[in-house]
């Protein structure tokens, strides 16, 4: 996770990401986890207003950050990032996640002129595994 949210904060290219989250869990907690979910969800909003706002290096040297780390802890913003909140997961609530992703498939390869649901994009992949495989079956 951590890896993943270095590279969408301050990587060199632009990487839209949607965060999902439920605000109920899906089954009874102990409290200990119940904390957990809690803190799960705190993190789900905080890393979408990281995102959306960054923080400026005025604001990091406010905080009395040294000159030389003020880089290290500046973040531009701007990233653009979709928050989708359920109440909870249901079959419900999943089969409508599904049925938006598909229907944003079909949108987007639509504005931009591709096929979304064919496999020439993935051909070499399928082409290329077939010459890899072997070497991974032989003698197993």
């Amino acid at each position: 996770q951590h890896a993943y949210y270095q590279l969408i904060h301050q990587g060199t290219k632009l990487i839209p990401a949607d965060f999902i989250g439920f605000a109920e869990p899906v089954a009874e907690l102990s409290d200990g986890l119940k904390a957990q979910h809690d803190l799960l969800m705190a993190n789900f909003f905080a890393q979408t207003q990281a995102l959306a706002f960054g923080k400026t290096p005025d604001e990091v040297r406010g905080e009395g950050v040294p000159e030389e780390l003020v880089p290290h802890k500046t973040f531009k913003g701007n990233h653009p990032t979709t928050t989708i909140l359920a109440r909870e997961l249901t079959p419900s609530v999943l089969g409508q996640l599904v049925a938006l992703y598909e229907h944003k498939v079909f949108v987007q390869g639509a504005v931009w002129n591709i096929d979304s649901f064919d496999q020439w994009g993935v051909e070499l992949g399928k082409v290329l595994a077939k010459r890899v495989e072997p070497a991974l079956t032989e003698g197993a």
